[in-house]
């Protein structure tokens, strides 16, 4: 049986319906706050309204990112998650594709973006690679313009299409976690909770609704201005060779704000706005992974409106090849094509509501999810009970 055969199936039966804790949401946000509350001993329910999870959380590169993150709460939680990752990955049989991260720097002005990074606290174990040393750990990069790269080893990469349905399938197995799919939420009022399949009682409710801004509390999300951002991505044949590590180019430093809210960062947009505008205007950074089958995810764009159309241009496609071919080198088929939407806001990272005493909603409006969703749980699980998971 495939994993996501066996994925369908769970919770085909709920015989009680009383819980601590009802989880709407299946994708990550909610399957990590469900991790959260079961490892304090709380009886936890998962109600999704698809037959699996099929937003933003299976659509990603399942690049748990530290290194870029913005200073402060998003890095220490992006950290935090790594560690949830690394520990959860081989008792819930998630494999870890490849770790570390290698940024392929072209300009004197993303050298010295990277060597200010270095200064900071982030830059803990990172380090900045000459040529030589670039060629080193990743030869194929001979025939870049590539004068360096910036290298983490705080990085790891799952694959999402696969590591979501596991752990969906081990929080049921090892925690006791119910899962409820083909289910819709329609209203909350704890401990009652209507759904499509009749109520279901739970003393509290984290609402974790991703880019469904209408669904459940849509007068208290709507005040909060929010859009969403609609990212394109392919896979593309194997190579014919492993990747050191994900690679990104210095595109993403004036993505990311853990590089970009730097002085030096200025000099760098400057010139990328001259010599590559058109990725700039349609947000486009450079990311690659690879998966078991050497195949590699390759991405990606960023597009923001209120009701994202589900068409992807040949342009924009081309734009991510052609970064892709001038940074590494890489130019294989593409073999399959998505999109994938996620909530967005210009100034936070993500949304905590508190609509009612026993009710959280949970929103990360940044794209970080699989990178901070863990230790975000933490926080608002903690919140919650009043308890703490430090020792946990």
């Amino acid at each position: 049986m495939t994993d996501d055969q066996d994925f369908r199936s769970i919770g085909s039966d709920v015989i009680d319906r009383s819980y601590d804790l009802a989880v709407i949401g299946a994708g990550i946000v909610g399957l990590a706050h469900a991790y959260a509350a079961a490892r304090l001993g709380k009886r936890v329910i998962v109600i999704e309204r698809n037959g699996r999870a099929l937003g933003a959380s299976i659509r990603n590169f399942g690049f748990i990112t530290v290194t870029g993150q913005e200073a402060g709460d998003t890095w220490r939680r992006a950290r935090r998650s790594r560690d949830h990752w690394v520990e959860l990955s081989a008792e819930a049989g998630i494999p870890i594709e490849h770790e570390g991260m290698l940024l392929v720097v072209r300009r004197p002005e993303s050298v010295r973006v990277a060597e200010a990074f270095l200064k900071t606290d982030m830059g803990v174990g990172c380090a900045l690679l000459d040529r030589a040393d670039l060629l080193q750990r990743f030869p194929q990069a001979r025939v870049t313009d590539a004068i360096g790269a910036l290298w983490s080893p705080h990085e790891v990469r799952v694959e999402s299409r696969e590591a979501i349905p596991r752990l969906t399938r081990w929080l049921q197995e090892r925690w006791g976690v119910e899962f409820r799919f083909n289910t819709a939420t329609l209203d909350v009022d704890p401990p009652s909770i209507r759904t499509s399949i009749g109520h279901i009682s739970a003393a509290a409710v984290i609402v974790c609704p991703g880019d469904d801004f209408v669904s459940l509390f849509a007068d208290r999300i709507a005040s909060r201005r929010l859009t969403k951002c609609r990212v394109s991505m392919q896979r593309l044949a194997a190579p014919g060779y492993r990747l050191p590590a994900a690679l990104m180019s210095d595109l993403g430093l004036v993505r990311y704000l853990g590089y970009a809210a730097l002085p030096e960062a200025v000099a760098l947009r400057e010139r990328l706005e001259r010599e590559q505008s058109a990725q700039l205007r349609h947000g486009i950074h450079l990311i690659v992974v690879q998966s078991t089958d050497g195949s590699l995810v390759v991405g990606d764009s960023h597009h923001y409106d209120d009701t994202p159309l589900p068409y992807a241009s040949a342009e924009t496609e081309r734009l991510i090849l052609d970064e892709l071919r001038a940074a590494t080198a890489i130019e294989t088929p593409v073999v399959e094509r998505w999109t994938g939407v996620y909530a967005s806001a210009p100034d936070r990272p993500m949304v905590v509501d508190t609509p009612m005493p026993s009710v959280r909603t949970v929103i990360i409006t940044s794209g970080t999810g699989a990178s901070t969703a863990f230790a975000i749980a933490e926080e608002v699980v903690g919140d919650l009970y009043d308890q703490t998971f430090e020792d946990l």
